[in-house]
């Protein structure tokens, strides 16, 4: 297991007391990649001393450790002589605030990096106290990092405080400079940098003031009892999070500025949904994106109140019940992590139920077929229609149906010219009066099985009249238009579903298609579209 080592050097007898410097090496990360080289800056140490500079840091410094060598340091500095800050590692960039992680950092996060990183704008507004006087260098992993984006990895926009000189380069130049070029005495920080050109200054860049220590102080200035405390105060509001407020309450329950920190924390927290619903709206979401987001809510089960790319009381509460059960901040209102992450999650639970679909559908067509070859295929009337009516809409009713013409036609044959007659004028009527009429005069008759078949269908359909009509207003309801119904049969056609011609007319083999793709699906079997199973068609369409 890597061990933080931290190692603080006193100046010599004849150092100044205000020069003091800062060095922080962090190479070797627990989680993720290391930077190499980083513990090169320590080869100052003793040089620094030797110029009479008072010193504070380490190496492979985790969070609790690098934490305390800051309030070391912070102590120390008065302002009376000069002030050097050397950091190297890897960094990280937050709201426009770099910060160096910790060796132990596991994630990127504005709550981790105040409890442990090392602020870049903090320490430049400590070395402030000495204008004239005060070097920040830093020397990142990866020099080439996004500096526009407002996070990621890197040291972000660097800006120097009034008086300071910061000086960002390689990690190598970085340790040479700090070693070699600080120590000198009589020359200005922009002659020092004249050896290293690739090195980036801004800030306090003169060539007239010698980086050399200020001259003693008469008297003796009291120490501050609360110095450390005011400067962590300072930084915890340049940074303005409520995690930089809640770390400042953590190290200081009883502080000079506890209830004030605690009051920021409060207002802070009573803004969530403002900043929620100010971070949607900067996405910029067209009407198909928001549909996209309800289709993606249904299909994972949450109830939008419908996919009309309008984000009303029944989407906010989808949002939150999804955002509740992934353990996000349930606020109503999407981030762009967020919608990327519901549409893997829809994507997966679309191929899901797509294979249970055709899995299932695979079963019927199995059983489908073999109580085909045990009926209908042997030819004969009663196999026949033993398959049709288990399977009135199965693979082969058609082929059943039209191998029932022949008996049909000898039995036309064979009848009375009157029951003949009789059964012509009941189909041409079609009714479920003229069907039972037929059947009670002529109970013998030649056509009594198909007059009972068709009795038993128009039954069902005057029972289910009313749940039929409603399935069929609320397809009214979805507003389809020609080109949505063209994918729908198109969709169903790909499912070897057989709907007819794709012409966007949804007639009885479209409605029977729709029925076979319901049922194989546990969906209400009415060879009507719903949103349920609209949903399930467009999200098929996209994973075959």
């Amino acid at each position: 297991m890597r061990k933080a080592l931290i190692a603080f050097f006193l100046s010599s007898a004849s150092a100044m007391a205000g020069d003091v410097a800062l060095v922080i090496g962090n190479q070797d990360y627990r989680h993720g990649r290391d930077a190499s080289g980083a513990t090169e800056l320590l080869d100052a140490f003793q040089p620094l001393r030797n110029a009479g500079f008072q010193v504070f840091g380490g190496r492979n410094l985790d969070a609790r450790t690098q934490r305390q060598v800051l309030d070391q340091f912070a102590a120390q500095v008065d302002g009376s002589g000069r002030i050097v800050v050397a950091l190297a590692g890897r960094f990280a960039h937050v709201a426009g605030h770099g910060y160096l992680l910790a060796t132990d950092t596991r994630e990127v996060t504005p709550g981790a990096l105040a409890m442990g990183g090392v602020s870049i704008a903090q320490l430049s507004a400590l070395a402030g106290r000495a204008p004239g006087g005060a070097v920040v260098i830093v020397a990142p992993r990866n020099l080439q990092a996004d500096k526009t984006s407002k996070s990621g990895p890197g040291t972000g926009q660097l800006t120097a405080a009034q008086g300071v000189t910061v000086v960002e380069g390689s990690i190598g130049d970085m340790a040479d400079f700090l070693r070699i070029a600080i120590p000198q005495r009589g020359l200005s920080v922009k002659e020092m940098l004249k050896d290293w050109p690739e090195a980036k200054a801004q800030g306090f860049l003169s060539d007239l003031v010698a980086f050399r220590a200020a001259e003693r102080r008469a008297a003796v200035t009291p120490v501050d009892p609360d110095r450390d405390e005011k400067a962590l105060w300072r930084a915890t509001q340049s940074i303005g999070t409520a995690a930089a407020y809640r770390n400042y309450v953590e190290r200081y329950p009883r502080g000079l500025f506890a209830e004030d920190a605690r009051r920021e924390i409060s207002r802070i927290a009573a803004q969530p949904l403002l900043r929620a619903e100010r971070t949607e709206k900067n996405l910029g979401l067209n009407r198909d994106a928001r549909r996209q987001i309800q289709r993606n809510l249904s299909l994972l089960d949450f109830d939008t109140r419908g996919i009309d790319g309008i984000f009303g009381p029944g989407s906010r509460r989808a949002i939150n019940s999804w955002q509740t059960r992934n353990g996000e901040e349930a606020t109503g209102y999407l981030t762009r992590g967020q919608i990327g992450r519901l549409q893997s999650q829809a994507d997966q639970r679309a191929a899901e139920l797509e294979q249970e679909a055709r899995r299932k559908q695979e079963q019927l067509e199995a059983q489908d077929r073999i109580y085909w070859e045990s009926t209908g295929r042997l030819g004969d009337e009663a196999g026949l229609r033993a398959y049709l009516e288990r399977y009135p809409e199965g693979l082969f009713s058609d082929l059943a149906k039209a191998r029932l013409e022949p008996f049909d036609a000898a039995r036309r044959a064979e009848a009375e010219a009157q029951d003949r007659a009789d059964w012509d004028a009941v189909r041409a009527n079609g009714s479920l009066a003229a069907y039972r009429s037929y059947v009670q005069a002529h109970p013998d008759g030649a056509f009594v099985a198909d007059a009972n078949a068709k009795i038993e269908e128009l039954e069902f359909e005057e029972r289910n009249a009313g749940a039929l009509a409603a399935a069929e207003r609320n397809e009214r309801q979805l507003g389809l238009n020609d080109g949505t119904r063209k994918l729908v049969e198109s969709r169903l056609a790909k499912l070897k579903l057989e709907p007819g011609p794709i012409d966007g007319v949804f007639d009885r083999d479209t409605r029977r298609a729709i029925r076979r793709y319901q049922e194989a699906r546990n969906l209400q079997r009415t060879g009507f579209l719903n949103q349920a199973t609209l949903v399930r068609l467009l999200a098929d369409a996209v994973f075959r």
